[in-house]
């Protein structure tokens, strides 16, 4: 697979009926990787409440997961040290190929950190915002890179590995696996799963069309409308940050509906849902949905806490929007995630 961005505008994903037999095996990868950004978590979580009645079933599942090598392009003497050898650093790339304002080409839209501490006990989901100013390595060709730019520029200028290489060298956190998703797979999954429940923070109407509108208070919304709401920025003042909170809130909806909403006694949604997943994700290749299913068996929404990296705000270089971010905090919360210190990364985050 390619380390450029594997999402597609015509990409189409049929889900299964309840009790259907396994799919027959898919067309060419058009409709690969249109899927929710936490959906491998969630396939990890249901995979480990399930192994023990089905060990061998999620191994093939998991067979079918695209891999892309992330690692192998950068540098090993750039890289940051791993300080807490059973903790674990997932770097989650997404992007929504289907947002109508999207203007950022193979630019990645979505970057989150999520530490998963030794004690497997919770999980804390750091998002990055995307126009974060920072220093881009040079690409692997020379071409490009080796100067200060927006964070999600290494993605277009160098691939998975790239990114991987500007967020160690952004956080100084070592990054253990990957996860390539489409936050447009939202519509899919939510659908899936009957839709969920939201805390509208104010009424809005979505720029979108067919221009939903988002009432006060909290909602029950379905796959379209959902990703409606995870795209809408121009209705808040903080924009690209009230986008990141609203993403936030619908991972944990989905986790939480995924995980209790009787996919684990329906066999035939199970099986329609996990293939599904498995279709339209890829991973770096060391990366096991089953051992991490077993690992995190216990997480559920009120074991995660997510927060946006530490900024100074918005501001403007040369013709650029763009994020500054405060290094002073950001270095004492990534400190705090390499050296596994959970009391101090959720301290943080409160402020």
């Amino acid at each position: 697979m390619s380390t450029q961005p594997p999402f597609g505008p015509d990409a189409t994903q049929v889900l299964e009926p309840p009790g259907a037999a396994p799919p027959a095996k898919p067309r060419k990868r058009r409709r690969a990787r249109r899927i929710v950004l936490i959906s491998l978590l969630v396939l990890a979580v249901l995979a480990g409440g399930g192994v023990a009645a089905g060990g061998l079933y999620y191994r093939s599942v998991e067979g079918n997961i695209d891999r892309v090598d992330a690692f192998q392009d950068v540098p090993e003497e750039a890289r940051p040290e791993k300080v807490v050898q059973d903790a674990k650093n997932m770097l989650i790339l997404g992007s929504d190929s289907r947002d109508p304002e999207s203007t950022g080409g193979s630019r990645s839209d979505t970057i989150i950190v999520a530490h998963l501490p030794k004690d497997r006990s919770s999980a804390q989901l750091i998002s990055i915002p995307r126009d974060t100013w920072t220093f881009v390595p040079k690409s692997k060709d020379g071409k490009r890179g080796g100067r200060d730019a927006k964070i999600n520029a290494a993605y277009a200028w160098g691939g998975i590995p790239l990114m991987v290489q500007t967020v160690e060298k952004f956080t100084g956190v070592r990054i253990d696996h990957v996860a390539i998703v489409d936050f447009a797979g939202f519509q899919d999954i939510i659908d899936a799963l009957g839709g969920v429940e939201i805390n509208v923070e104010k009424s809005f109407t979505s720029i979108h069309k067919p221009h939903r509108k988002f009432t006060e208070g909290t909602m029950k919304v379905d796959g379209a409308a959902a990703l409606d709401y995870a795209r809408e920025r121009y209705a808040f003042a903080d924009g690209d940050f009230a986008r990141i909170r609203h993403q936030q809130e619908l991972i944990k909806a989905v986790l939480d509906k995924a995980a209790s909403g009787g996919l684990l006694t329906n066999p035939g949604r199970l099986n329609s849902f996990l293939r599904a997943t498995t279709d339209a994700v890829a991973v770096d290749e060391t990366f096991s949905v089953l051992d991490m299913g077993m690992e995190n068996r216990h997480l559920r929404g009120g074991n995660l806490t997510f927060f946006t990296s530490p900024s100074k705000g918005t501001g403007q270089v040369g013709s650029e929007s763009v994020v500054f971010a405060d290094t002073a905090k950001a270095k004492t919360l990534y400190d705090a995630v390499r050296r596994d210190a959970v009391p101090e990364i959720l301290s943080i985050a409160k402020e």
